[in-house]
Formats: C-alpha cells, structure tokens, sequence
C-alpha cells in the first residue's frame, strides 16, 4: 500500500513555508479565556510559548502582524472589557500593531481582515491561535477562498477536549492532530518545529 498524500501533495503544490518576512502573522483569539474555565485548553501554556516566539521572530522580520480577538457579550465568554477577553499578556499587541475583532469563527467574516491584509500586500499568512479546530481551520478555509497562500504553526495552536458522540470524549491531541491533517490535505502548509524563519 502506498503511503497517503494530500491532495496538495498530489498536485505539486510548493509546500515549502513562507520567510515570515514576506508573510502577514495573523494571531487568533490567544485570549485569556482559554486559561481557565470551562474553555481551559490543555495544551495552551506551550502553544502560547511558541505563539510569543513566533510573534518575536515577525517583528524582527517586519512582517505584518494582526492580532485577532473573539467579541462576546458582556458579563459573558470572551467579554472584551474584562480581563477574560484580553489577549494574553505574553502577546499582547504593541501599539501599531492592528487587533481585529470577531464575533464568528471566520476571521474573515464581518470583519476587515481581507482588506488589512491586501493593504499590506502579503498573499502569505501564517496562522497561529486557539482552537485548532475552530477559528484556525475556519479562517484558513476562507483563506483559501480569497486567494491566500495560508500556513499554520502546529505548535502555536491548541484546542480542547470535545464529546465524541457516543457518551465518551475526543482528547485535545487528537482534535488537534485531526484538524491539522484536514486542513494541510488542501487548505494550508503545516509548519513545525522551526520551519517558520
């Protein structure tokens, strides 16, 4: 039997990652509501690690950054106003850096990420952020749509535990792994270790 490809490996397609140089960083909710409560990531601490480095090495590099945080309603998840919604401290956006925000999965959706993105002239993005499975895939899925060339760090993203169904449970890892694996068959190059430079 012959070893599985993707799709994007079937076509030829240039699988190499970006120079975060040439590339628009795009940081997904890395807020503080997935610290603790009922969102709690299990994998966050390290992924927001190799978020902080990532986002270092961009601005070193002078990519474009765009920070990206989920809106919810007050008192509620992802309250802006309140210390739950903001970025984490270890991301936190300097002054001329742009942060979107969102109230859909899709960064894209109501929001003017496609336009910042063509003012700064990148058709590379690399995505980083929370939950793999979610926001990550649902952006890089209609990245794809507008005509962006997308990469993911696998290290820099997490997600969480989700009921598989039966009356079990799906642990975080393989939510993770699985998202990953959909995403890189036709929607983005998978980055790991230190792929991105």
């Amino acid at each position: 039997m012959t070893p599985a490809k993707t799709l994007l490996q079937l076509a030829g397609a240039d699988l190499t990652p970006p120079r975060l140089g040439d590339a628009a960083l795009v940081l997904i909710d890395i807020q503080n509501e997935y610290l603790a409560g009922p969102l709690a990531l299990p994998d966050a601490k390290p992924a927001i690690v190799r978020a902080a480095g990532l986002l270092a090495r961009a601005r070193e590099r002078g990519s474009a950054i765009i920070h990206i945080a989920h809106r919810g309603k007050s008192g509620g998840l992802f309250d802006r106003s309140a210390d739950r919604g903001a970025i984490v401290a270890e991301l936190a956006p300097r002054a001329d850096e742009l942060v979107i925000e969102k109230e859909l999965p899709n960064a894209f959706a109501g929001t003017d990420l496609q336009a910042q993105l063509a003012a700064s002239g990148r058709k590379n993005i690399v995505l980083a952020g929370f939950m793999t499975h979610m926001c990550v895939s649902s952006t890089a899925r209609a990245a794809l749509d507008l005509g962006f060339r997308t990469t993911i760090d696998a290290d820099a993203c997490a997600t969480r535990d989700l009921p598989d169904g039966r009356g079990g449970t799906l642990d975080a890892r393989t939510i993770h792994e699985v998202a990953l694996a959909e995403l890189s068959d036709r929607f983005a190059i998978i980055a790991r270790g230190d792929a991105l430079t």
